[in-house]
């Protein structure tokens, strides 16, 4: 009877001690099902935890490592080479820009020809404009707008970057 009364204690004690390597986490789920990650070991009633190695640990020094040098025996393209996938690419993202464009003036040209437009189901009882059902019916063609401008601007920061 006196070693169960010690055992709980001592029990409880290991539990909450910290641990003593820093490369392992445990993941603990606990009654209901929710995860925590934690360095220390759950003592929650119901926890179920596991260790995770996660290896050794990356001190300063690892991560303040020079870079390895490229071999010698890397692939490397030549400069004319380069120039002209270069060009090829300037090339592809031209003709996108101007096929973009294109489609964005129809889409503003489509977006026009929608807010010029009243259904008969748009119109209320006594000849007024319900607003919410136009703007419902117009939001689509905005967005396609909106679509196409998104994409300009980011073909042409493409095109930016290979000046």
């Amino acid at each position: 009877m006196n070693y169960l009364r010690l055992f709980i204690p001592l029990t409880f004690l290991l539990l909450n001690a910290p641990a003593l390597r820093a490369d392992v986490m445990y993941q603990c789920i606990d009654e209901s099902g929710h995860k925590s990650f934690s360095n220390i070991r759950s003592a929650g009633k119901g926890a179920r935890c596991t260790a995770m190695d996660l290896g050794p640990a990356a001190g300063p020094a690892a991560r303040g490592a020079a870079r390895t040098p490229t071999p010698a025996t890397f692939p490397k393209v030549e400069e004319d080479t380069q120039k002209s996938r270069d060009m090829d690419r300037r090339r592809i993202l031209e003709g996108e820009l101007a096929a973009e464009q294109k489609n964005l003036e129809q889409a503003k040209k489509d977006l026009a020809e929608q807010e010029a437009v009243i259904l008969p189901n748009e119109r209320m009882q006594g000849g007024a404009i319900s607003g919410g059902k136009v703007a419902e019916r117009v939001q689509p063609f905005k967005d396609k707008v909106a679509l196409h401008e998104r994409n300009i601007e980011a073909i042409q920061k493409e095109i930016s970057k290979l000046r």
